[in-house]
């Protein structure tokens, strides 16, 4: 495959890579690759053909595509004819294809990580087609002010009896009890969680010991060695020890200490990605048996906009492997073009995942549920000043964003897992059904904040998992008449 054209500052892009990820209609790979080859002249390798499905970009040779075994899922390059050719597929039942959409650019859900001079880009929408959507913007911008004023039976935190505000005390963090992640007896022993994300360093003392497998999906990084400090951070929320190292702060900040941790590298150090690294992450996460994968990363999503089906596909294959997705839902909050719940995190079978403060207010950044088809936010968790492992010299940091939340929302999720044995869609049931009320609306924090389990009597055992049909992919809506409104770019909150 092509490679990627890195800039002199190592910071990539924001937008449209140039590459296209097409959706494949179930079937044998072996199909997917003809198909491909013969209809459209693109020849395509398997992710597996590589161990562990640990795919390595660098190592494709005159490939052009690269198919994902387990989601269903291609990322290519194609020229125009061949793009041309892609759509002309799309239309044919007889064809493999399903749907061809850009590849884009992606970076962590966290403030401050992201040079704020790679988002300038093109309009969002052409100069005759602003005014066709901005009736529609206002409608939606609207509403949601209203409830976040309060309305539609919006409460207090004293009206359901919460506690005002949490601190950081010599041994736990806030968000370990406003979660209740500390009086949990559980400790993820036994399940699988993936974070995919900048990796994780693997020399940091607080994880020495521990069950961890990795690979790295950024072409021409052999090692999921995190050189950002994102990855480390999300990983030490959700899968941190629960007795930290006597360093002179044995502060407690991990949830599922026993759990096996799953490191995918799929953002370079400097924290830019692209899709297909991140579908590739997601591939060899369910190929190795993740129950949970946890993903602080993405690209915002405009007023009005709708999910990738690439995405989608992924997760409704994870769902069916026994798999969980949970995803930050973006640091866009406060922009006005770009607030909704970003992208992956606004698939409908993917939990987004907000940012609450410790006085369980929402984060002013934390991007909010207004688009329909799956844009909701399905559940809230600690995001701001939250202390955790980092990259080494530094080995502790507080960070703040949707980030942050993110894997308090997966490390209770691994304590669920082990005490109920719930897998999939079950679990995502029992995550949101547990929540805590917090008096904020669902566009906020979905069903409230997330809560661990007491687990108080005991563990009960894995329950086998019964694969369901393969679904049909949610493919987003289609297009609303009118102009084209282009590629959609980052607004100047990400970060």
């Amino acid at each position: 495959m092509k490679k990627q054209k890195t800039p002199a500052n190592n910071k990539l892009p924001l937008g449209p890579t140039g590459r296209q990820l097409v959706v494949l209609r179930p079937g044998a790979v072996t199909t997917h690759v003809k198909a491909l080859r013969d209809r459209i002249g693109i020849k395509a390798a398997s992710s597996a053909d590589f161990d562990e499905a640990a795919v390595n970009e660098a190592k494709l040779g005159d490939a052009d595509g690269l198919i994902f075994e387990q989601l269903g899922v291609a990322v290519v390059d194609a020229d125009k004819d061949q793009i041309k050719a892609l759509n002309i597929a799309v239309a044919d039942e007889s064809n493999p294809i399903l749907s061809i959409e850009p590849e884009e650019y992606v970076i962590p859900f966290c403030d401050g990580s992201h040079d704020q001079s790679q988002t300038n880009g093109p309009a969002l929408l052409t100069a005759s087609g602003e005014a066709y959507f901005r009736g529609y913007a206002d409608a939606l911008r609207a509403l949601s002010e209203n409830l976040l004023r309060g309305g539609a039976g919006a409460m207090t935190a004293a009206e359901v009896g919460i506690a005002a505000t949490f601190s950081d005390t010599a041994t736990l963090t806030w968000g370990l009890q406003a979660t209740k992640a500390d009086k949990s007896r559980c400790t993820g022993r036994g399940i699988r969680v993936a974070i995919i994300d900048t990796g994780l360093d693997l020399k940091h003392p607080d994880f020495f010991g521990r069950s961890i497998q990795s690979a790295s999906f950024v072409p021409g990084v052999p090692s999921a060695q995190d050189g950002h400090g994102h990855g480390t951070h999300c990983t030490g929320t959700s899968c941190g020890p629960k007795v930290p190292p006597a360093t002179g702060n044995a502060r407690r900040y991990g949830i599922a200490g026993d759990a096996t941790i799953l490191i995918g590298k799929v953002l370079s150090d400097q924290g830019s990605g692209q899709d297909g690294w991140i579908l590739a992450g997601i591939n060899w996460a369910i190929q190795n048996q993740a129950t949970i994968i946890s993903m602080s990363l993405g690209s915002p999503v405009a007023v009005g906009g709708t999910f990738k089906a690439a995405y989608e596909q992924a997760a409704l294959a994870a769902l069916n492997k026994n798999c969980l997705i949970i995803a930050a839902a973006g640091n866009s909050g406060q922009d006005p073009n770009y607030y909704p719940v970003g992208s992956p995190a606004n698939c409908p079978s993917i939990i987004a995942v907000a940012a609450v403060d410790n006085n369980l207010h929402r984060a002013p950044f934390s991007c909010i549920g207004v688009n329909p088809n799956g844009g909701e936010v399905n559940i809230a968790g600690p995001g701001v000043n939250v202390y955790s492992s980092y990259k080494m010299p530094t080995r502790y940091a507080m960070l703040s964003g949707t980030s942050m939340a993110t894997p308090h929302v997966s490390g209770c999720a691994a304590l669920w897992a082990q005490w109920t044995g719930l897998r999939g869609k079950a679990l995502w049931l029992k995550l949101t059904g547990t929540a805590q009320n917090i008096g904020l609306p669902a566009q906020q924090v979905g069903s409230g904040l997330v809560q661990a389990p007491s687990c108080g009597k005991g563990i009960i055992p894995h329950i086998p998992h019964i694969p369901l049909p393969i679904p049909q992919p949610h493919l987003p809506p289609p297009p609303i008449p009118g102009p084209d409104p282009g590629p959609l770019l980052p607004g100047p909150r990400e970060g």
